[in-house]
C-alpha cells in the first residue's frame, strides 16, 4: 500500500529528526511518529495531508510557537503516505497499519456500519472522525477523441473506475447504475488516478472516473494536452440516485479549473479525516488543536487549492459516524458542540 515515494518521505522525515537528535539533547523516544494515509500522488489527498502534517508536526529541537517556529503537538512528527484511497486507508487505520487517514464520507460510513461496499464485513467501529476537510468532486474525465459526451455514452468503452479498494471505484459503479449500466458494459480497468491518466492520453483508455478535490495534479497534467473533456453528470438520473444515496450532493466544477476545458455539473461527496478509537484522547486533542490554530490556517491555506476549504466552521459537515474522544473535547471546548 506504501509507494516508493512515501517510504521516501517518510526516510526523509527521519533524517530530518535524525539531524535534530545529532544538534541537541533530545532522546530518540521523545519522537513521536503519526502517519497520514492519503490516496495517489496525483490527488488531492496527498499535497493537502502534506500541509496537515506541517501544520501539526513540531520536531524535537523546533523552535517555540511563540517565538515563530512549530506551533504543532511537542514531539510529533506526522507524515503523509501515498496509498489506493479511501477503502484502503480505512482498513489500514483499523488495523493499526495507519494512525489515521483520509476517507470519504460514504466509505467512512459504509466502513463503520458495514454496510455498502462493505456489506457483510465486520463493521469497523473503531472508525473515529477527527474532523470534516471539503467536498470532492466526482470527475469524468474522457479523451476527445472518443466522442464521449454523457454518462451513458459510456456503454462499449474502455474506462476506468480506479482501484477497487479506493474510494472512487463504488462511487463510480452507483453513477453507473443511475444511467442503467454496470461494469458488463463496458470494458473495466482499474488503474491509479495518474497511471489512468497516463493510459488515456496514449489513447490506451477512452474515459476516466476520480473522486478529488480540484484541481487534481493527474487531471491537470492531462488537461494540459489538450486532449480531454469534462462529462457532465446530470440529469434525471442523479436526481433519483442524490434520493437513493443522500452523502452526494449537486456540485459543479468551474470554468477554467483546468486549463481549456469547460466547466461541468457533477456530484461532490465530502471528505473526512479519520482515526481510530484505540488513539489516545490526549494525542487527537493536541492534534485537533494544532489542526484549528492560527499558523496551521496559514500553512492550509499555501498548501494547496483547496486547504482554503479545510475551516474550522465546516469541521462537523456531514458527519456520520463518532468523533474521535479527543476531537470531541475539543469543539466542545470551542463551543461547536451543545
Amino acid at each position: 500500500m506504501r509507494t516508493g515515494i512515501s517510504l521516501l518521505l517518510r526516510a526523509v522525515g527521519a533524517l530530518t529528526v535524525a539531524a535534530a537528535l545529532a544538534t541537541t539533547s533530545v532522546r530518540a523516544e521523545d519522537i513521536n511518529y503519526f502517519s497520514i494515509g492519503t490516496g495517489g500522488v496525483g490527488g488531492t489527498y496527498f499535497p493537502l495531508a502534506g500541509a496537515v502534517a506541517n501544520a501539526i508536526s513540531n520536531p524535537p529541537g523546533s523552535r517555540a510557537c511563540d517565538e515563530g517556529g512549530s506551533c504543532g503537538v511537542p514531539g510529533l512528527v506526522a507524515v503523509a503516505q501515498s496509498s489506493h484511497g479511501s477503502g484502503a486507508n480505512v482498513v489500514a487505520v483499523t488495523s493499526g497499519d495507519l494512525d489515521s487517514g483520509f476517507s470519504q464520507a460514504d466509505v467512512a460510513y459504509w466502513a463503520y456500519s458495514g454496510t455498502g461496499r462493505f456489506e457483510g464485513q465486520e463493521p469497523m467501529r473503531d472508525l473515529r472522525v477527527i474532523a470534516a476537510l471539503y467536498p470532492e468532486h466526482v470527475h469524468l474525465v474522457a479523451s476527445k477523441a472518443s466522442g464521449i459526451a454523457s454518462v451513458s455514452d459510456l456503454r462499449g468503452k474502455r474506462v476506468s473506475l480506479d482501484k477497487t479498494d479506493s474510494g472512487t471505484h463504488p462511487d463510480a459503479v452507483l453513477i453507473l447504475a443511475a444511467f442503467g449500466l454496470s461494469e458488463a458494459d463496458i470494458t473495466v480497468e482499474n488503474l491509479q488516478p495518474e497511471d489512468a491518466a497516463e493510459a488515456l492520453r496514449e489513447g490506451r483508455l477512452d474515459a476516466l472516473f476520480f473522486v478529488s478535490g480540484y484541481p487534481a495534479r493527474a487531471v491537470d497534467e492531462l488537461a494540459r494536452t489538450g486532449e480531454m473533456v469534462l462529462i457532465p453528470i446530470a440529469g434525471p438520473e442523479v436526481d433519483q440516485m442524490l434520493l437513493e444515496h443522500s452523502f452526494f450532493t449537486r456540485d459543479r466544477i468551474p470554468n477554467g479549473v483546468y486549463r481549456n476545458v469547460e466547466g461541468v455539473e457533477t456530484v461532490a461527496v465530502g471528505a473526512q479525516w479519520l482515526t481510530s478509537l484505540s488513539q489516545s484522547e490526549d494525542l487527537i486533542y493536541a492534534i485537533t488543536s494544532a489542526l484549528w490554530n492560527d499558523t496551521a490556517r496559514r500553512l492550509l491555506d499555501v498548501g494547496h487549492t483547496k486547504g482554503q476549504s479545510v475551516t474550522r466552521q465546516t469541521a462537523l459537515d456531514g458527519i456520520a459516524i463518532p468523533l474521535h474522544p479527543g476531537a470531541e473535547r475539543f469543539y466542545r471546548e470551542a463551543g461547536m458542540i451543545k
